[in-house]
């Protein structure tokens, strides 16, 4: 069993910034990618960021490209998400993810979700 804490969501205007963090506890092995899902109103959820175990690959939905850092500390079991110039069409839950293959299965689980809201 692996758990995942997202914190550091909250409520903030354009243009300003948040760090999400997403602190792995439990069985959690090495070798497993971590990412970011966001969830609007009405919308699917939608990948965000990932990232490897090494941090050598790391991907970014084009939109937040540019805005959106994920960077992870293995010694902490914690991945951040920095979250720049923010617009109101970044408004969502997100979603912390932990992914692991194993003998060539997914073990995946979920974090629960943070609020980012972002006022115009």
């Amino acid at each position: 069993q692996v758990d995942l804490v997202a914190s550091g969501g909250g409520l903030v205007q354009t243009g300003g910034s948040l760090r999400l963090s997403c602190a792995v506890s439990g069985r959690t092995f090495s070798n497993y990618a971590m990412a970011w899902f966001r969830q609007a109103p009405g919308n699917d959820r939608e990948l965000a960021a990932a990232i490897s175990w090494s941090g050598a690959i790391i991907y970014y939905l084009p939109s937040v490209k540019g805005r959106f850092t994920i960077v992870r500390d293995n010694a902490k079991n914690t991945v951040y998400l920095q979250m720049n110039s923010l617009r109101p069409e970044d408004t969502a839950v997100y979603f912390c993810l932990y992914r692991r293959v194993v003998d060539g299965s997914q073990r995946e689980f979920w974090g629960q979700g943070t609020q980012v809201t972002v006022s115009s």
